[in-house]
């Protein structure tokens, strides 16, 4: 008979020591372990992906510091029960308010909190799989440390196995024979909590003490386990992973498919539509620019309309992008400079180009030789733009579509009166 608790909060860690990865955090010498030592715990936000620990450090925080804990998630909570803990924290001592999913929460959820954490009523710790930056208000964010968390590597997720087994009472009864990693590792992508849930399904599939992971086995079981979407985040990166490469290759039948699981698991509106954005420029760029325009639009428009409308927006644009033609020549044009830029680095600037508002840099040379280009046919002017060391180095290459074949035949023709080919 198998426990009714998940196999990863059986084993979850209760002090810092105990925690896998996130040294620079908790460490001997992180800055976490630091501030426990020293008592004085400020509010933060800890952004990460998924099962690297936000939840259990804020447990083992409020633990060590020994002070009233609450907890709220920001999906099922609103303005009513933040203002009602702020009460309850008002006759305490050095209260803790832990809110999971806190870029869930909205301006007026998160202003809430603000007069309590600036006076400090509560000490706040948030969780976030998403960009503070983005998603947390100025105010409240300025009053907050932010520590970035990290996936865990495969040495971490491999002794975290063996953990496992070996502590938890259920699973430490079993023998774990470890023969293919690569299925677990990749299934669970830095992970704790997939790897451990991986786990416990591999357990209760099979019979028998004798416990075997290859990679048959974990696909097989992985597999028969059909999730529509975890609104808690444990697919968040496998769906949207899914639905930017049904759009990148041109799929739009699949790219709605995924747009619907996310809408259904309650995906946060905005997400999706900063990722389109993203996508617009990175794998279409100039083959559509107006791809570009109408996914700035759609999150705008998101931003303003929000669920359930909203999904009629976010279809429009995500079949919209996965029809149109796709080009990456613009995000390859600025690795490769800004490749070059790390290797070269800062080069002197032609002094053609060079600002000359004085006349000691006139006689120095600057702006000597430059060609303007609206004086010339077709308005360009066949002078070098790039530093010395770099001349003639080619970054943009437009790409195969009729839109940038275009451009290309364009810059052939003037690189011809240019270079001379």
């Amino acid at each position: 008979m198998f426990s009714q608790q998940p196999l990863a909060e059986r084993i979850r860690p209760s002090q810092l020591e105990e925690l896998l990865g996130q040294e620079h955090l908790v460490g001997e010498k992180g800055v976490l372990s630091r501030t426990l030592r020293m008592g004085t715990i400020p509010s933060m936000i800890l952004w990460g992906p998924p099962g690297v620990g936000k939840t259990t450090i804020a447990n083992i925080i409020a633990n060590q510091a020994k002070a009233p804990f609450y907890t709220l998630s920001a999906i099922s909570s609103g303005v009513k029960e933040v203002r009602e803990v702020i009460d309850k924290a008002r006759r305490q001592q050095n209260a803790i308010l832990f809110i999971d999913e806190i870029h869930r929460f909205n301006k007026a959820q998160q202003d809430a909190l603000l007069g309590a954490v600036e006076k400090g009523t509560v000490t706040l710790i948030g969780a976030t799989t998403e960009n503070p930056s983005f998603e947390v208000n100025s105010a409240l964010l300025s009053r907050c440390q932010v520590y970035s968390l990290k996936p865990l590597n495969k040495d971490q997720l491999m002794e975290l196995a063996t953990r496992a087994f070996k502590d938890d009472p259920e699973l430490g009864k079993k023998n774990l024979e470890i023969k293919e990693s690569e299925a677990l590792f990749n299934l669970s992508g830095g992970d704790a909590r997939k790897l451990l849930n991986i786990l416990e399904l591999i357990v209760q599939a099979t019979e028998g003490d004798d416990i075997l992971i290859d990679n048959k086995t974990v696909i097989d079981v992985v597999q028969r386990k059909v999730a529509l979407y975890d609104k808690k985040g444990e697919q968040h990166y496998d769906i949207i992973s899914a639905f930017i490469k049904s759009m990148r290759g041109s799929d739009p039948n699949a790219a709605v498919y995924y747009l619907a699981r996310m809408i259904e698991g309650g995906e946060d509106v905005k997400f999706i539509a900063r990722r389109m954005l993203i996508l617009a420029s990175e794998d279409i760029g100039n083959a559509n620019p107006t791809a570009l325009v109408l996914a700035n639009n759609c999150f705008q428009a998101v931003n303003v309309i929000g669920y359930p409308e909203a999904q009629i927006i976010l279809s429009q644009c995500a079949t919209y992008l996965a029809c149109s033609p796709k080009s990456n020549a613009s995000y390859k044009a600025i690795s490769k400079a800004r490749s070059s830029v790390q290797k070269t680095g800062d080069l002197p600037i032609p002094l053609a180009l060079r600002n000359s508002p004085t006349q000691f840099m006139k006689d120095e040379g600057y702006g000597q030789g430059y060609k303007y280009a609206h004086d010339y046919p077709n308005n360009f002017a066949p002078i070098e733009f790039l530093p010395e060391e770099i001349r003639d180095t080619k970054f943009y290459n437009p790409g195969d579509n009729p839109r940038e074949k275009e451009l290309r035949d364009r810059l052939r023709a003037l690189w011809k009166e240019k270079y001379g080919y």
